[in-house]
């Protein structure tokens, strides 16, 4: 009796709720779709409080850990004690005076303390509020928890760093993308006719053209002089140079199913205005869907960022993304001496998938015939 009335509680509330409100319960159902907005909100929580949770300035190079390994963090010393607080044993370089191969190993003579809230490099979070603090450092010892790259800078505060280029770029080019899209694709799909066979042409126009290539000849043609604020926002343009056609085939063909629509014409004959019709009556119908479209687009942004900064067409230093700390691992002898500069790859692999799993999520959840 009790399962019954719970059943039927459940139905009124499904007969009640708002297509938003179904779209809510059917994504938060989805675990991997869930799971993937904790990581996303995990790396861009990390990107906006960069300077306070790396631990050394990412501009900072010494010249004695110049390609130094990753550092273990102990809890046991050498006697077998446990300690309450980890720490890291100081590196001790060394070269072969054969193979001129230089090396590092720990000292275990002496170990420092790992202090969370310590004092270290300067810095000004936000740019606004001018402080010493980090999450975590060591006094008088070092802490590489990645490494650092062949100019003696922490890898681990500069993969922090570049979460920031690298996630925000993929939101301001969708967000363009999906400005213009909306435009031309309501405008193509509304009025049809000769304008819609001009926009549609334009669009096959820029598809037919390889994407990658495409980026790199825009890319190409920015002025190496620009500062990085400058080349951050043309690299947003290009990257919405294609990206502005696909949401634009999504509101087109949106438009066009639900023009003939009996509420469509029924706030023409109530004497409803273009605008109206468009922005109250078509728009909200299918805004789950552009949603969609625009989460699942976001990772090709974000690939084709650190491509470009890859192949030294994006980003350029001293501007720090994931894809300028991978350009370091394109020559063979770095990548022999010092493999840890591919950990730069793991972010990418892993905000991808998530956003994958993200747009899988909300495509489940704004199907009408989906059940929660």
């Amino acid at each position: 009796m009790g399962l019954l009335k719970r059943k039927e509680k459940k139905e009124q509330r499904l007969y009640i709720a708002s297509q938003w409100k179904l779209v809510y319960w059917r994504f938060f159902n989805h675990k991997l779709a869930v799971g993937g907005l904790v990581v996303l909100a995990i790396f861009y929580f990390i990107a906006i409080f960069a300077e306070f949770l790396a631990p050394y300035d990412p501009y900072k190079y010494d010249k004695n850990f110049i390609s130094a390994p990753p550092q273990r963090v102990h809890f046991f010393d050498e006697e077998g004690c446990l300690h309450l607080l980890p720490f890291t044993y100081s590196l001790e370089k060394k070269m072969d005076l054969e193979t001129w191969e230089i090396s590092y190993a720990e000292n275990r003579t002496r170990g420092y303390p790992v202090q969370f809230l310590a004092h270290g490099d300067l810095y000004k979070l936000w740019g606004l509020f001018e402080t010493d603090i980090h999450l975590f450092s060591t006094k008088g010892g070092k802490v590489f928890l990645l490494g650092t790259d062949s100019m003696g800078r922490d890898l681990f505060s500069r993969l922090i760093f570049a979460s920031r280029i690298s996630l925000s770029i993929g939101l301001v080019a969708i967000t363009v993308s999906f400005l213009f899209g909306i435009i031309m694709g309501g405008i193509s799909g509304y009025y049809g006719g000769g304008i819609d066979i001009v926009i549609q042409r334009v669009i096959e126009s820029i598809r037919s053209i390889p994407t990658l290539p495409l980026w790199m000849a825009l890319s190409v043609a920015l002025p190496p002089h620009w500062s990085i604020t400058k080349t951050y926002f043309a690299i947003t343009l290009v990257l919405s140079v294609v990206g502005w056609t696909e949401i634009a085939r999504v509101v087109r063909g949106k438009f066009m199913s639900l023009r003939g629509e009996d509420f469509i014409m029924a706030a023409k004959l109530d004497g409803a205005s273009e605008r109206r019709i468009i922005g109250k009556y078509l728009f909200p119908s299918f805004l789950s869907h552009i949603i969609t479209a625009m989460t699942l687009a976001i990772p090709g942004m974000i690939l084709g960022e650190t491509a470009l900064s890859f192949l030294g067409l994006g980003m350029q230093p001293p501007a720090i993304s994931w894809g300028v700390l991978l350009k370091e691992a394109q020559h063979i002898r770095v990548l022999a001496q010092a493999p840890w500069i591919l950990t730069a790859g793991i972010p990418v692999v892993i905000s991808i998938l998530a956003f994958n799993f993200v747009g899988d999520g909300l495509r489940d959840a704004a199907d009408p015939y989906a059940t929660v």
